[in-house]
């Protein structure tokens, strides 16, 4: 049994509608996870908003009663009432910054440890080939929260009211409304037509931001065999071939925001002259007063400007859009466990682990890389494979692992489906040793002590075992000698006794290593198998993937030969070994290019 889930969206995949993108389901829930927020910012809005009609209508009461009469006692009635007006508009004002502040962190908060942890949870054969690409998928989470900051939120809260000034002004100022009410769709226009054309351009730019982005982990992981190659050069141009498409997407991006900046601005100016045309023209009318009319030009500038920050966003809504699809791309990359699965938990300890009429193959591959129809390892049982480069035998204990599951057939622990074990119960039943081990930033103890909780004496007895104590009494620090990521300071036999090390302390019943001495000197592998006879237990199993069998002595019972993914011989030592010796020629080039790791 494998997950069933849907297969993740390739890069050209349209974007999906807003209802269906998983992210922007997530935002929404985690924004309304609790509603009394929401209850708090309509009612601190509303009030703010209607306490600005309050200026306007100071500035009308001074020029059309004050100024006339001199009436300083009005004045200053009306500047306190006005003081009263500021101070109570500064307190709902912070207490709205401060409650959308508050609510944007927690959703930042809540929906990157959604994302994280569906990362951490990702089948590993469904990840996308570039790490770059992923990275950035992740990073985009940024744009999303900064959108939706306090700034944001505002403008789109008081926009709706720019309706309500512009009754206000119709009410005041009869025929000025009409200026404002014709400039307004033309501004929301305009803004749409902006986000248009920035769609596909912003979409480009991200793709190829992503590509970067991968190239520049490329070139960090890999800057050995860059300079060994000497292939700077070649690098260096992608580099700049990358970097000068996503400046020229760049410079189209800032005309287009540049455009609709300036052209807000000028709409906003052109509503105020004409404003104050048609209220000289209304005031020789006798229908508005000089007061009206300069109420009337401070609440167009209420109506004006979220108006035009509102252009400015869905501008930036763009940018948004496509985080969220981004995000909503790693969202729907399948999982190891279905979300909705009951998982099993059994507490005997398993004593065997089979594959069943079990395919695999990695995407894009024309054949499969697996393709066993049946095999069953036994408790007791130590096994050895061999086969030529590509035969499979890696690929066959990341399936026994569980690091990939088989497109087709069952893996079985015990009497149990692999996949419909809990992984934290599996990974105390199973230790695997990749060919390649990753280290993390942290200490040494840190690194071995990873997923497990060994004793003291287990620490210190496998690293005296293995040599490890070595690597600490080179440093002052001992076990806490400081390890940076991917384990850089240590050679990478060092690197691979340290994460034997740490497969061997989380105990495990079944035993899965590939190539435990393939960065290690003879007379360190030759350790490495001593201890492995010392601490597997006698009822443990053990697979193992290595080019220099020989050196393990009596160690395995049981031999596979693997080609093409299939299992080829299945035998004891004693009938494998000098069949395959017997098979053996001289010639430099193997024939049929086939020549089977045995030495």
């Amino acid at each position: 049994m494998k997950p069933n889930t849907p297969p993740p969206p390739a890069d050209n995949d349209p974007q999906p509608r807003l209802r269906e993108n998983l992210a922007a389901r997530l935002v929404w829930k985690e924004l309304f996870r609790e509603k009394a927020w929401l209850r708090r910012i309509v009612v601190a809005t509303c009030l703010i908003n209607l306490m600005a009609i309050s200026t306007s209508l100071f500035a009308m009461q001074v020029y059309d009663r004050v100024v006339p009469t001199m009436a300083y006692a009005t004045l200053t009635t009306l500047a306190g009432g006005m003081a009263l007006v500021v101070l109570f508009d500064w307190c709902l004002k912070t207490f709205r910054a401060r409650t959308l502040d508050s609510l944007s962190c927690a959703i930042d908060k809540r929906l990157s440890q959604r994302v994280f942890e569906h990362l951490l949870h990702l089948r590993l054969d469904a990840q996308p080939r570039s790490l770059g690409t992923l990275a950035a998928q992740v990073g985009s989470l940024d744009s999303i929260r900064q959108f939706f900051s306090s700034a944001v939120i505002f403008a789109l809260v008081d926009l709706p009211f720019a309706l309500m000034f512009l009754a206000f002004i119709a009410i005041i100022g009869g025929k000025v409304a009409w200026v404002y009410a014709t400039l307004l769709p033309v501004a929301l226009l305009l803004g749409l037509v902006n986000q248009w054309r920035l769609r596909r351009l912003t979409r480009r730019q991200i793709q190829r931001s992503n590509e970067r982005q991968g190239l520049l982990v490329d070139t960090i992981r890999g800057a050995e065999a860059i300079r060994a190659s000497n292939a700077s050069a070649h690098f260096a141009g992608e580099w700049k071939d990358l970097t000068s498409d996503i400046n020229g997407y760049t410079i189209q991006q800032r005309a287009i925001n540049s455009f609709s900046t300036v052209t807000t601005t000028s709409l906003s100016t052109a509503a105020y002259v004409s404003a104050v045309v048609v209220g000289v023209w209304q005031i020789e009318a006798g229908l508005l007063t000089m007061g009206g009319m300069i109420a009337c030009s401070i609440l167009g500038g209420r109506i004006i400007a979220p108006v035009a920050q509102s252009v400015q966003y869905l501008v930036q809504w763009q940018n948004v859009s496509q985080a969220l699809d981004m995000v909503h791309r790693v969202l729907s990359l399948p999982t190891e466990r279905r979300t909705d699965q009951t998982l099993l938990n059994p507490l005997k300890t398993p004593d065997t682990i089979a594959l069943e009429k079990a395919r695999f193959g990695y995407p894009g591959s024309p054949s499969p890389q697996v393709d066993i129809e049946n095999l069953k390892l036994h408790a007791g049982q130590r096994v050895l494979l061999l086969g030529p480069v590509g035969s499979g035998k890696s690929t066959l204990l990341k399936l026994l692992a569980g690091i990939y599951p088989p497109i087709e057939g069952r893996v079985r622990v015990g009497n149990a489906d692999l996949w419909e074990i809990d992984p934290k119960r599996l990974s105390q039943q199973i230790g695997y040793l990749p060919q390649h081990p990753q280290l993390f930033r942290g200490t040494l103890r840190d690194n071995l002590r990873l997923g497990n909780n060994a004793s003291d004496d287990s620490l210190l007895f496998t690293c005296q075992e293995l040599g490890i104590d070595a690597i600490a009494a080179g440093s002052p620090q001992g076990l806490d000698l400081p390890i940076s990521e991917g384990g850089q300071g240590l050679s990478g036999g060092q690197r691979q006794l340290v994460a034997l090390a740490r497969t061997a302390l989380s105990a495990p019943k079944i035993w899965l290593l590939d190539e435990p001495g393939a960065a290690l000197d003879r007379e360190t592998e030759e350790s490495v198998w001593s201890y492995l006879e010392t601490a597997l237990d006698p009822q443990d199993i053990l697979v193992v993937s290595t080019h220099r069998p020989m050196l393990a002595g009596r160690l395995f019972n049981r031999v596979l030969v693997l080609r093409d993914g299939r299992i080829q011989r299945d035998g004891t030592p004693e009938t494998i070994f000098p069949a395959l010796m017997s098979n053996r020629r001289p010639q430099t080039k193997p024939r049929n290019g086939v020549a089977f790791d045995v030495v």
